[in-house]
């Protein structure tokens, strides 16, 4: 997890910005952090920053589709959905002044914490300049900011696709430049696939000696022609050791207060006087002062001990 010192202001603002691959749980999230955060006193609002987002299951106080839909783009431009969907992410960073910002100043007044529910296509925070220079632009207007990326947790079953999860989630912190929570999400059916696993579950949250993994790839005869490349991956995710995951199921509230501990500390909600009112509980949160195996308590064995 990346953190970042964040200046001090008065009426601070706060936002998660929602990322990750399609059908990782996004909306799910928004949803449910919605209601979470609501039951905490906070004032929040979920943004929808999707224009192909058709089956919110949230009322959003910001809806990008009131601008621009992908379908549009599509009939107008004759373009594809991907085309479309980079288009709409253009569109939108060339009106945040004239849209997106002044629609969240009106709103001041009644909110200051907001759950950004971003587009799926990883294409966005990988190569495509758009939304970064969107998350830049409300980092001048003083929100303090996490990106929360949301990858599905069955990821974890397959050692090609969880390598290719590694990279991407080490692409996206580097290029997004902000304090970065990654989350396996849907934490719940790790027990449906959980003989699938290699290893352990905190193996996979915590990105242990990746050299294991690579054993395994080793066993598929179309992985083991490309060794030297998953060698080299492996090599600079763990050189930069940025990565490790914290695993959710967006229908608990003790998985949602967990993950709650972790975003506060990265966008600095955690030092502004909320939910936290003694000194030792604020300090704890600050430092993570628990014990391995209270952490093992709470964040694993939740997500695989059988019921």
């Amino acid at each position: 997890m990346l953190q970042r010192a964040q200046p001090r202001v008065e009426n601070p603002r706060y936002g998660q910005l929602i990322i990750g691959p399609p059908g990782s749980g996004k909306t799910t999230y928004c949803n449910e952090a919605y209601k979470f955060y609501r039951e905490l006193g906070r004032q929040v609002g979920v943004v929808n920053l999707d224009p192909g987002n058709e089956n919110m299951s949230y009322e959003p106080v910001i809806n990008v589709m009131e601008l621009i839909t992908v379908g549009d783009a599509m009939e107008h431009l004759k373009l594809g959905p991907n085309g479309a969907l980079m288009h709409c992410a253009e569109y939108l960073e060339q009106h945040i002044d004239d849209w997106l910002l002044p629609a969240l100043r009106k709103l001041s007044a009644t909110h200051n914490y907001f759950l950004f529910d971003c587009p799926g296509q990883i294409e966005l925070y990988t190569h495509h300049e758009a939304m970064a220079h969107v998350f830049e632009r409300l980092e001048q207007e003083r929100y303090s900011l996490v990106t929360v990326n949301l990858i599905d947790s069955h990821y974890c079953s397959e050692p090609s696709k969880f390598i290719a999860t590694l990279l991407m989630a080490l692409n996206t912190m580097l290029r997004m430049s902000l304090p970065h929570v990654n989350v396996l999400s849907k934490a719940d059916l790790l027990r449906k696939h959980e003989a699938k696993l290699h290893f352990n579950v905190d193996y996979y949250t915590d990105v242990l000696d990746l050299k294991y993994l690579l054993e395994k790839l080793d066993d598929d005869p179309t992985m083991r022609k490309h060794r030297k490349l998953n060698e080299a991956i492996c090599s600079m995710v763990e050189d930069y050791a940025l990565v490790s995951f914290k695993l959710l199921d967006a229908f608990s509230t003790d998985s949602m207060l967990r993950l709650r501990n972790h975003i506060d500390k990265a966008n600095g909600y955690v030092y502004k006087a909320g939910e936290e009112q003694t000194v030792n509980s604020l300090l704890a949160c600050a430092v993570g002062a628990e014990t391995e195996a209270l952490r093992q308590q709470h964040d694993i064995e939740p997500y695989t001990q059988r019921q």
